[in-house]
């Protein structure tokens, strides 16, 4: 399911900027910029209120701010799982 998710994210992303560029028709897609900014700016929250769990990202930090910013929770939330079952195994 998350990966089904981020695909959503991408695919977004990807028609937002193709709507930026004017490949995508006018009435149709004329939302999907705003659309796409507002999930981002959402994203930017959840990385200053979630940065605990950012940092818990086994590889580099700035790679797990790109991915918040592009995934959100689907990014970070794995993570707090994560060290919430190792909390409580070990």
């Amino acid at each position: 399911m998350n990966l089904l998710l981020r695909f959503a994210c991408l695919t977004l992303y990807l028609l937002a900027l193709a709507r930026l560029a004017g490949w995508l028709p006018d009435p149709m897609f004329a939302r999907l910029p705003q659309i796409a900014a507002l999930i981002v700016l959402a994203h930017v929250v959840e990385l200053a209120l979630m940065f605990r769990h950012v940092r818990r990202y086994p590889g580099p930090l700035g790679a797990s701010v790109v991915l918040t910013l592009l995934f959100g929770l689907l990014h970070w939330k794995p993570l707090a799982d994560a060290h919430a079952r190792a909390g409580r195994v070990g």
